[in-house]
């Protein structure tokens, strides 16, 4: 019995055997017959081997995988992604000379033979038993692409490539009926052109297309004889013949495959000889995949596209079709991003704060009445490295955002006084809003049971001065703390709530905000696409559009486009048009006199609300014209750095609050997105004089601040200087202490490390 040599290989014996094997295996194949058992071969155990006959008689060919291009709204490339880097060309696009080569070094009787090469094959198994080794293989053409179909198949699961690869002759029965079947229906021609654009030739490129691109930055089409030549070589083993990576192996193959070419009569012997004496001549392009490639910052939004698309049922009905349909690609996605406002957004990020800072900015901004998000970008770039991050501060968790969110301060202010509005309260509404107050209690929620301030925990304004009667509008623009709290005991918890669940504001972490008096002092942690979609409501008079970032998409599937369907906006009511335009009157005021003024646009109407929260952890504005909506969160991810006393986009600031820093973020943010737009008018609606029965809160003009700690004041203390000051003046830090018993889960200290 022969025995296996020293290297664990066969011997020449058993190499033999098994070649017989193989050839016998074919010459039945082409006769079209059941195999007996051939035990000594391991032909035909039972079970492990199906007969001839049994095997499926379709070869079942997934389309294959491409690059998917991500547009903008103007139809510019955002970024490539791609499972398989791949673009699928016509044979009459592949250079002739690529066509010779590959056939050439490969199989040189593929327009002679059938399905299987017997000839071949024996001549094989002489070379092989002569060397004592595998120096040459027997496989078609058209057996090699129906290899690649298995592997293609199998995608990234490495199981399924193994089988897809494995050295069995139960593989080779199935690979040479298949073989069989694609000749008789495809032909030369065909087989040809699938095989160039399924097989591999390194260096992350699938297909002859995007191997001239990786290899010389031409199309296939444009390939000379000696660049053909070395694309060829490379098919057979791809790292080995890596010509970036090992030039004189890679030359000495292309070598090769220009004498075989000669040999086979494809080409003269003096042309081989000049174009073996040609360089390799390589113009290397990089692999630009993925959403870490793309253009004008928007590596968070392209990532939040690929989300949207993986988690939509529209794209299919399983997680595992949307990722299918996602790696099979070869789509074309066009955005709702503008580049105007894209570009907008990140030159004023990086004007007001440095990727290297202690903290971090994000900033959304959204189309009113649409839903369409037309900018999106950090301060922090998308990466990997120091200074840098994958998740996008701008969404949810489920969206590639923080655990949680951030907490938004007085920025949540607005929502309660819709409420209240929509409750029939006026809008000049007047509560006592003293300096210091006990939460009130009990305060009605949507069930029969009230909230309960069991501690006796109170609350506080940022100054003893800083004390009513207030009524609305004067609440509003210097962001009373004492005065919302008294409003959502007035109308209950059930209102607001209502409110923000029109609005579809949620946390970070997808639950809905708890029923306690806080959420009033924006305790809980909110991303910024919420807000600004939330706020976009008021611009589009009390019309709520769900967030949407892609226009449409379509499929190149072999040679032919088709389109899909894609999510849509749903746009629905959220409060009347006379609250709405109330709201807007109110955050004009916050722009024009209160603590929001160094946000205000000056060439159009606009409207906005500053934020700050717990030790100046969170600062944020948020604000909007009649047709665009924008919001802006600094601070800290992880929730661990007070701005006070610090530098950002060096610039030093004692304290930082809503209107200093995302402020000027938003402003030049939006102004730069809207240059040379519309500006058109909010809905004028007069409101009613403010007259309350004593004080104004304007404390010799250190009435506007507003910093009451633990996640829940906006802190906006300084922006104006009682409206007419600079911003400069030192106010003391936020005392408020909030009751334990406030909050449900998480205060809004969340958000993964980043």
């Amino acid at each position: 019995m022969s025995k296996k040599r020293s290297g664990g290989g066969l011997s020449p014996a058993q190499q033999a055997a098994k070649f017989l094997g193989v050839s016998v295996l074919a010459g039945a194949v082409l006769a079209g017959i059941a195999l007996p058992a051939f035990g000594a071969l391991g032909l035909a155990a039972k079970g492990s081997v199906e007969s001839f006959d049994e095997l499926p008689a379709n070869l079942k060919t997934p389309p294959l995988s491409q690059r998917t291009t991500i547009l903008d709204a103007k139809g510019g490339t955002i970024a490539t992604v791609y499972s398989r880097d791949r673009t699928v060309v016509e044979l009459k696009d592949v250079s002739p000379y690529m066509q010779k080569a590959i056939v050439a070094i490969e199989d040189s009787r593929f327009y002679q033979h059938g399905a299987v090469d017997l000839k071949g094959v024996l001549r094989a198994l002489n070379k092989n038993v002569q060397s004592s080794g595998v120096a040459e293989g027997a496989s078609t053409l058209t057996q090699q692409y129906v290899k690649n179909v298995f592997v293609e198949e199998a995608g990234d699961d490495p199981t399924k490539v193994a089988q897809a690869t494995q050295q069995t002759l139960g593989r080779k029965i199935r690979e040479l009926k298949y073989a069989i079947q694609v000749e008789e229906e495809l032909g030369k021609k065909k087989i040809l052109e699938n095989y160039l654009n399924i097989t591999f030739f390194g260096q992350q490129a699938y297909g002859v297309e995007a191997a001239a691109e990786r290899y010389f930055s031409k199309s296939a089409k444009d390939l000379t004889l000696p660049q053909a030549a070395l694309l060829a070589g490379i098919v057979q083993s791809p790292s080995r013949y890596d010509p970036v990576n090992d030039e004189a192996e890679a030359t000495k193959r292309r070598n090769t495959v220009l004498q075989r070419m000669a040999e086979v009569g494809d080409i003269s012997r003096a042309e081989a000889a000049k174009a073996q004496e040609a360089p390799l001549g390589l113009k290397v392009s990089q692999p630009k995949n993925g959403c870490i490639t793309a253009v004008k910052g928007a590596s968070f939004f392209c990532k939040y596209v690929e989300y949207v698309f993986k988690s939509d049922p529209v794209f299919g009905k399983t997680k595992e079709d949307r990722a299918k349909l996602w790696n099979q690609g070869g789509l074309t996605i066009k955005t709702t991003l503008d580049p105007q406002a894209q570009e907008s957004v990140q030159a004023s990020l990086k004007e007001h704060v440095n990727k290297s800072d202690k903290v971090a900015a994000a900033a959304t901004l959204v189309e009113p009445g649409t839903g369409k998000i037309v900018g999106m970008g950090q301060s922090k770039p998308y990466g990997y490295g120091k200074n840098e991050t994958e998740i996008n501060y701008s969404v949810g968790y489920s969206m590639g955002g923080s655990n949680f969110g951030f907490p938004t301060g007085s920025t949540f202010k607005p929502f309660v006084a819709a409420a209240a509005l929509e409750e029939g309260r006026p809008a000049n509404q007047e509560y006592s809003s003293p300096y210091q107050m006990d939460y009130p209690s009990p305060v009605q929620t949507c069930d029969s049971k009230p909230w309960v301030n069991l501690n006796g925990e109170s609350l506080e304004n940022e100054s003893e001065s800083e004390k009513g009667p207030y009524r609305l509008r004067k609440a509003m623009e210097l962001s009373v703390n004492t005065y919302f709290v008294q409003m959502i005991s007035d109308i209950g918890l059930c209102p607001v709530v209502s409110m923000t669940n029109k609005l579809q504001v949620v946390q970070g972490n997808g639950d809905k905000l708890p029923e306690v008096p806080a959420i009033a002092l924006g305790s809980k942690g909110i991303s910024p696409l919420t807000m600004a979609t939330a706020y976009a409501a008021f611009a589009a008079r009390g019309m709520y559009c769900t967030p949407i970032a892609i226009e449409s998409i379509s499929q190149k599937v072999g040679q032919q486009q088709k389109s899909l369907e894609v999510p849509k906006s749903t746009c629905s009511r959220a409060m009347s048009e006379t609250t709405a335009d109330t709201i807007n009157q109110l955050l004009k005021g916050v722009v024009d006199s209160g603590t929001g003024q160094t946000a205000g646009l000056t060439d159009r109407e606009n409207a906005g609300k500053t934020g700050t929260t717990d030790s100046r952890k969170n600062a944020w504005f948020v604000g909007y014209t009649p047709n665009l909506s924008g919001a802006v969160w600094v601070g800290s991810a992880k929730q661990n750095v007070e701005m006070k006393r610090i530098y950002i986009g060096g610039e030093y600031y004692d304290l930082v609050y809503g209107g200093k820093v995302p402020g000027p973020i938003w402003k030049d943010a939006m102004t730069g997105a809207l240059e040379g737009k519309d500006s058109p008018n909010f809905n004028y609606i007069a409101l009613p004089e403010d007259n309350p029965s004593r004080g104004d809160g304007n404390g010799n003009g250190n009435g506007n601040g507003n910093g009451n700690g633990n996640g829940n004041g906006d802190g906006d203390n300084g922006d104006d200087n009682g409206g007419t000051g600079d911003g400069d003046t030192t106010f003391p830090d936020p005392t408020i202490s909030i009751p334990e018993n406030l909050f449900q889960g998480n205060n809004g200290n969340g958000g993964r490390n980043g």
